[in-house]
């Protein structure tokens, strides 16, 4: 805190003993007394005023409620010193006692004065009226101190040790006597549960500096007496504060608060040791809220709203202890003095006095300094120092403006510093003043001067110098604020005016009337918007261009002023605000809405604080103290400052971006929507920019966010020149459709107000616009809102407009028929059937007649509604209604038309029940319920082959459960059985079968669809009866391989059916032993052991279950082939094949080794030579028949040659194969081949065999030999190239085995390669198209092949040399 001016001892005439008094309420006066026995008074500045000489040392000061009067007492005579601070006079009051004055105070809320002696004897003097009342032994000793209460109760403490209570007649009102004397008397009023009717209703006072004694006025009995812990030490002051409390100093430094509640009392509410060693006074001004103690030498300030808190500490070095501390009334100075009787003067609170240009800030620093500031700038602060204390201050460009009462100071603040101007009187005392650069403006007593600031002032003619508002004409007009921009003077006036005056121009421009006075106006650096306040305390924005005047909302009344955003961005912010809180606003002169305040957002103001600048978004405050700090609002505490660049949590971006929005910060919006990268955001940050009116931002917005319909319809507003029009369509966009219908109505195409109802169907409105503005739309806004009232249910509103939509106009013919259909169904819902009715059937319409046949279906009016859906087509329908009326005639008729099954039915069920069996089966029929026809045709028809019928063609199980029972009452189990398997009931069949010895039908019907379970029974079954073959078929099938193999072994051996389902058993189970057993079995080699060793009764049973026969060699290859053991199936197979063609069954030998071959490919198995020879040599005898039939003697014969040379494998037709030979030899030209195999024949054991068609033909071969041969023709080897026969598989060259052609048999050419699209065997391309035109059939596989399904390839290295399988 700053020392204002410092009073020293000497000057002071003190040694120690200082006694000071601040003048009441205003506190410009400070009065002090020595030992000298002057009493000297200064003012605020430390001035001496007045020194008034008293005959002996001064006793006692005082100054009257109003700060009038100072009141002195001395101890030598009986006259009272009377001060005037008016006149500056003194005067004497005699007391007219001789004895020594020791007390004197004024009173609180009268002109009263008490003064008492040192007998005890009392003074009240009446300054008003100038009486005395003396009392003379009021007390016994000497009167040491008193207090007044607000009702004029003097309460005086004596050293008689007693207090008093006494009326300002001095009568006694209560007396109390103390056990010690009394100190520190004060009035005040405890805290209880119901308020005192006599105000200040306790008297407190310390007795003998240890306790604090609380005297009840209402409560006299009952006195409190409070002590406290010695190690406080003893009280030295206290005082009271608040709702009640009490803060207590005590000699050790301590600093305590109790409340006097009486639920509390006795309590210490707050205690701190605020001095170290020792506390001296503590003062309290209720104007700051603070509170103040002293000790050693520092004074410790506190808020008292949070003690806590430690406000301020004035540490004074020059001095080792301290005395009393003496606050003003306005709290503005604190004195405090020491103990060696010095004075200091410190300033705790300065008048908040400061005013604004642009960003300058002028304010005062000091009592008699001004500051000017510019912190946004960062200019030099420039200070000021100025002649008085002012009482307003005002701020140009170039110059500053200070004074009080009438008179302003001016100074020019140049480059080359400040200079002091000159001064200047006004004729009323001035209340404010604000400067341009070059016009000064003084408000005083309902005036305002307006007058150069720099111009002559004495003896100008110039009518631009100065001129007086308000003018002549409008005396009567009294101004209560005003306001000067560079342009105009503006100013508000008790009747509520506010005027323009353009100071250029030296003209009235603009004046403009409210309802009420205005209190204050706050334009804004230009003077085109003025917010203002009226007498009610409202809040308006006034526009004067156009007159607009606003409400403000949410505007406290308790407002105390405005302020407009400096920073040009955000011109369109203000704030209000009042003793506690901000108020942020924002106006828009464009907007959806037209011009508008909206309510942003509010902010606490710190206690104490003025905002006096506003600059994008930061408050500029000033303190009591005289300083300026900055406060951002929290309504722009996400978006101002460095927080925009940093790393905000979502949280907090979603608040700036809630923030940007209200304050139309679009540019920062945008970064805060792609830091969320959330639709939500983007959608409100659109919404904000349309509701501004920012159009082509709003489109930026809704093409990032993918919105192509919203961008599309802002592409087509974005040109659009009518403001409403635009507003009117946004509003729309934003589902704000009242707001639109408005704007619309006031565009230039109010059209489009109706247009918009009826796209929202809010027919009412578009109706009512119709009828204003488009009235030939009517018929159709009736049309469109009656079929809303039809589907909601209002029927009879939905007929009215029905009617009214009827235009009968040729061109309107559909738009007619809708509305009559309407009417149709209209006036049959609401009761007028025949009308309804009669209207449908004339109109064209199918579906009006659906439609009203199915209203009077729902109100049951069978017989026209079935009319209606008759005409109509809606045969279905009309059946279905016709039932329901039991019109059954009509049904019948419409049966041919009915497709409805539910139809049929309801009508069969109808004819079953009047006996009419057949057309009731017909009925069912129709509607494809199977079990009905089955029914009736069992029950009552009797034509179970009809039932039959149906069963097996639907496969109905409830049919086949009746046709199951019909057969079981006729004895007929098969069927029965049959039936019941059907209809899944597979127990009731089994045991229907096992009671009527029908298992096996039962068994052959079951087939492959039962459970393991059922084919458990049944194989258990057919154990029981010993039937070995399809009791292990059904172990077999349920999975039991065991016991299916045990009863396949007990069949004939010579079944074949039994041993091929026990090679599928040992081939499905996958058991060793299983295998061994059937191969076993097959081989017949139980004989080999030992009867004797057949001990065991596995081995027994084994050799039970054989007949020690060998079987045929196929089973043991179909095993082989189950087991996947294809070696040896391969082996067996040769065998098989072997057998076959020792039978001569050539054919049968080929397949098994074709299939054999295929297998063995497959499964990736080298193919036995023998196998793939002996195939080679079967597949050439087939080929002959295939050649010679085609006539190709050649090729037929070259097989028969390679047949031949391998006659021995085909011992049963050696002499038919070597005829053939001969033959074909012959025919082919292949004498010398035919010459050698007819000598052959010749042999004795051929001869006798030979047919005896060819035996001559043969003999003459033999006789007449003719040996010419042509050589076989020679093709390339398609490993090495070498040429050799044709028909040659085994190259002398590379040693390799050629493969051969499936047609001819003739080694493989590597250029002419095809196979067979089936059985993948190698062909000569070439021979394969010839064969296909008179065969359809692959020669190796016997499958069909199609020419165009064959394919030449290109490469041959798949069949010459095919993957090596494992041996």
């Amino acid at each position: 805190m700053k020392r204002v001016f410092t009073l020293t001892n000497k000057t002071l005439g003190s040694q120690g003993n200082l006694i000071y008094s601040w003048q009441k309420t205003l506190g410009n006066y400070l009065a002090t007394a020595g030992n000298d026995n002057v009493v000297r008074l200064y003012d605020r500045h430390g001035e001496l005023k007045e020194e008034i000489n008293l005959p002996g040392q001064c006793t006692g000061m005082a100054w009257d409620k109003d700060g009038d009067s100072l009141a002195v007492i001395n101890d030598k005579n009986g006259v009272v010193t009377l001060w005037d601070a008016n006149t500056t006079r003194a005067s004497q009051i005699d007391s007219g006692f001789r004895d020594t004055m020791t007390f004197l105070l004024w009173a609180k809320a009268g002109p009263y004065l008490a003064v008492g002696t040192a007998k005890g004897n009392l003074l009240i003097y009446n300054h008003q009226t100038s009486r005395k009342v003396p009392i003379l032994g009021k007390h016994t000793r000497r009167i040491t101190c008193g207090a007044w209460s607000n009702e004029n109760l003097l309460c005086l403490g004596s050293d008689d040790n007693s207090v008093t209570v006494s009326n300002v007649e001095g009568d006694t009102v209560r007396q109390t006597s103390l056990r010690a004397p009394p100190q520190d008397v004060q009035f005040s009023e405890m805290k209880g549960d119901e308020r005192s009717q006599i105000g200040e209703n306790t008297v407190s006072v310390v007795i003998g500096k240890k306790t604090l004694f609380l005297y009840n006025l209402n409560d006299p009995d009952n006195p409190i007496e409070l002590a406290f812990q010695p190690r406080y030490g003893t009280i030295v002051s206290y005082r009271w504060y608040g709702d009640g409390y009490i803060m207590i100093g005590f000699s050790n430094g301590f600093f305590v608060v109790i409340s006097t509640h009486m639920k509390e009392i006795g309590q210490e509410l707050f205690q701190a040791r605020n001095h170290k060693d020792n506390l001296t006074c503590i003062g309290i001004s209720t104007s700051l809220n603070k509170a103040a103690s002293c000790g050693d030498n520092c004074v410790k300030i506190h808020d008292l709203s949070d003690l806590k808190e430690m406000f301020a500490i004035i540490q004074l070095d020059d001095e080792r202890g301290l005395d009393k501390i003496g606050w003003t009334d306005d709290g503005q100075l604190l004195a405090v003095s020491s103990n060696r009787g010095n004075l200091h003067v410190y300033l705790t609170k300065l008048p908040m006095l400061a005013s604004c240009n642009l960003t300058r800030i002028a304010h005062l620093t000091s009592l008699l300094e001004v500051t000017v500031e510019d912190n946004i700038q960062q200019d030099q602060p420039t200070t000021i120092p100025i002649d008085v204390e002012p009482s307003f201050v005002g701020l140009g460009p170039y110059h500053l403006a200070v004074g009080m009462n009438n008179r302003a100071w001016f100074y020019l603040m140049g480059d080359g510093g400040i200079e002091k101007l000159k001064d200047r009187e006004y004729l009323g005392t001035v209340q404010s003043v604000c400067l341009n650069a070059d016009y000064a403006a003084a408000r005083f007593e309902g005036k305002v001067q307006l007058h150069m600031i720099e111009g002559e002032t004495q003896g100008t003619t110039d009518e631009r110098e100065t001129k007086i508002f308000p003018e002549r004409d409008q005396d009567d007009n009294r101004i209560t604020c005003h306001a000067i921009t560079p342009e105009f003077l503006i100013y508000g006036t008790d009747n509520g005016g506010i005027n323009y005056f353009y100071i250029e121009d030296w003209n009235m421009v603009n004046e403009f009337r409210h309802i009420v006075g205005i209190k204050n106006i706050f334009p804004d650096s230009s003077g085109t918007r003025v917010i203002f306040i009226d007498n009610k305390s409202d809040g308006f924005v006034y526009n004067p261009v156009n007159d607009q005047v606003l409400d403000i909302p949410n505007f406290q009344t308790t407002a105390k002023g405005a302020l407009w955003e400096n920073w040009a961005p955000d011109r369109g912010v203000f704030i209000t605000y009042d003793d506690e809180k901000i108020y942020t606003y924002m106006y828009s002169r464009e907007s959806m809405h037209g011009p508008v305040v909206e309510f942003v957002g509010e902010s606490k103001l710190p206690y104490g604080n003025i905002p006096i600048l506003m600059y994008g978004g930061e408050i500029t405050l000033q303190s009591q103290s005289g300083r300026l700090a900055t406060q951002t609002l929290d309504t722009h505490s996400a978006i101002v400052g460095e927080n925009i660049e940093d790393n905000l949590g979502p949280d907090q971006i979603r608040s700036a971006l809630k923030q940007g929005i209200l304050l139309k910060r679009f540019k920062d919006c945008w970064t805060f929507c792609q830091k969320l990268n959330d639709i939500v955001a983007w959608i409100d940050l659109g919404k904000g920019a349309l509701k501004a009116l920012e159009v082509d931002f709003a489109i930026r917005v809704y093409r990032d966010i993918g919105d192509v319909g919203m961008v599309t319809s802002l592409h087509q507003l974005r040109n659009l020149e009518d403001r409403n029009l635009l507003s009117g369509n946004i509003a729309m966009f934003l589902g704000e459709f009242n707001q639109a219908q408005d704007l619309f109505l006031a565009s230039g195409k109010p059209l489009a107000a109706l247009e918009m109802r009826r796209d929202l169907l809010h027919w009412d409105s578009a109706l009512q616009l119709a009828k204003a503005l488009a009235p030939e739309q009517i018929p159709y806004i009736s049309r469109e809102y009656a079929q809303q009232l039809e589907f909601t249910g209002d029927y009879m509103n939905a007929l009215s407009h029905y009617e009214k939509g009827i235009t009968r106009e040729e061109k309107d013919r559909e738009h007619d028929e809708v509305c009559v259909a309407g009417i149709a169904r209209m006036s049959i819902r609401m009761g007028d059937i025949r009308r309804g009715v009669q209207m449908a059937m004339k109109m064209p319409s199918r579906m009006l007649k659906k439609e009203c046949a199915g209203i009077l279906e729902s109100m049951k009016q069978w017989t026209e509604a079935a009319t209606l859906y008759e005409q109509g087509g809606y045969y279905d329908k009309a059946a279905s209604v016709y039932i329901r009326a039991k019109n059954w005639n009509k049904v019948g008729d419409l049966l041919s038309h009915v497709t409805s099954p539910k139809i049929h039915i309801q009508y069969a069920k109808a004819k079953e029940a009047d006996g009419r069996y057949k057309e009731a089966a017909e009925a069912y029929k129709n509607a494809k319920d199977w079990d009905q026809v089955i029914r009736i045709n069992l029950d009552f028809l009797q034509n179970p082959e009809e039932a039959v019928k149906y069963v097996r063609e639907t496969q109905s199980i409830e049919g086949a459960k009746m046709v199951a029972k019909f057969f079981q009452k006729l004895n007929d189990y098969s069927s029965a059985i049959q039936f019941l398997v059907m209809s899944k009931c597979n127990d009731e069949a089994f045991q229907l079968a096992q009671a009527h010895n029908q298992m096996e039908t039962y068994a052959d019907i079951i087939g492959p669809d039962a459970t393991p379970e059922d084919y458990q029974s049944i194989a258990l079954h057919f154990e029981n009866e010993k039937n070995h073959f399809l009791s292990g078929k059904f172990f077999l099938l349920s999975g039991q391989y065991k016991r299916a193999m045990k009863h396949f072994l007990k069949c004939n051996g010579e079944d074949s059916q039994a041993i091929e389902l026990a090679i599928e058993t040992v081939g499905r189970a996958n058991d060793d032993s299983l295998t061994r057993q059937l191969i076993d079995f097959l081989m017949g080699e139980t004989d080999n052991m030992p009867k004797r060793q057949t001990t065991c009764r596995r081995d027994r049973q084994h050799a039970e279950e054989t007949d020690n026969m060998p079987k045929d060699a196929k089973y043991l290859f179909r095993l082989y082939m189950a087991l996947k053991q294809y070696r040896e199936a391969a082996r067996t197979a040769i065998i098989i094949a072997r057998e076959e063609q020792n039978a001569g069954n050539y054919r049968n030998a080929h397949d098994v080794l074709f299939s054999m071959f295929q297998e063995l490919k497959q499964q990736k198995i080298k193919i036995p030579s023998e196998m793939s020879t002996n195939l080679m040599i079967l597949h050439s005898y087939i080929l002959v028949k295939i050649h010679v039939k085609r006539g190709d003697h050649l090729k037929g014969g070259r097989m028969l040659i390679r047949v031949a040379n391998n006659i021995s494998k085909f011992p049963s037709h050696i002499v038919p194969i070597l005829t053939s030979t001969v033959i074909e030899c012959h025919r082919a030209g292949l004498k010398n081949s035919s010459f050698s195999y007819a000598a052959m024949l010749m042999r004795p054991e051929y001869r006798n065999q030979i047919d005896l068609k060819y035996k001559k033909k043969i003999e003459m071969i033999v006789r007449k030999p003719d040996k010419t041969e042509e050589e076989e023709p020679l093709t390339p080897c398609p490993y090495c190239g070498f040429q050799i026969p044709e028909t040659d598989l085994l190259c002398p060259d590379c040693k390799n085995s050629i493969p051969y052609c499936t047609v001819n048999c003739k080694h493989m050419l590597k250029d002419d390669l095809t196979a067979c699209p089936k059985c993948d065997f190698p062909a000569i391309f070439s021979e394969f198209l010839r064969l296909l035109e008179t065969e359809e059939t692959c020669p190796m596989c016997s499958e069909k092949v199609l020419k165009e399904n064959l394919e030449k390839i290109t490469d041959p290295s798949k069949y010459l040399s095919p993957e090596e399988g494992t041996e």
